[in-house]
């Protein structure tokens, strides 16, 4: 059985916090969900659980996220000697906007494709990481895995995802996942 590992995180600070989208890396890996296709199943990981992370994303077949290569791996790379960028990876956003043009958010895409949404913000999360909330911040990461992972199927199968255009119309983007 093939081993897809659907990935996203949550980060410590803002980019604002840590001198702009340049300092990525100085985010701070908060927390992190993944799902397994071999074994059906969700692991949570907390900042301490970095290694075991890296572990899991190499054992993959495949790793598929959402803005991952541009954003999730660059945050967890500090905890790493492991180039992540050299891992088998589908980052959905990076064929969109080479289909498109342009970026569209994974909750665009999930609510004309799927009919649903995520569940917050990448704001809410780092606000509940230093609240001490730390069972929303993996009820919210674990929910952008799994829209993640709907999206990516759909994608698979169909060939296609959706997105409303400026005018609020359906369109289609093929992808080739």
């Amino acid at each position: 059985m093939k081993n897809v590992i659907y990935f996203d995180l949550e980060t410590q600070y803002l980019a604002d916090e840590v001198g702009g989208w340049g300092n990525i890396p100085k985010m701070g890996l908060a927390a992190a969900v993944t799902y397994s296709t071999a074994h059906a199943s969700f692991s949570h990981y907390a900042e301490e659980d970095a290694g075991a992370l890296v572990s899991e994303l190499q054992s993959a077949d495949l790793v598929v996220g959402f803005n991952v290569v541009r954003f999730d791996y660059q945050v967890l790379q500090p905890y790493t000697e492991v180039p992540l960028q050299s891992l088998p990876t589908v980052d959905m956003l990076q064929h969109i906007q080479q289909a498109l043009g342009f970026r569209l958010s994974l909750d665009a895409i999930a609510v004309a494709t799927l009919g649903t949404t995520k569940s917050a913000n990448g704001i809410q999360a780092v606000q509940w990481y230093r609240q001490g909330e730390m069972d929303k911040v993996f009820a919210y990461c674990q929910r952008d895995v799994e829209v993640t992972r709907d999206v990516h199927e759909f994608g698979v199968r169909n060939r296609h995802v959706r997105y409303r255009d400026r005018q609020y119309r359906i369109r289609q983007v093929p992808v080739r996942w």
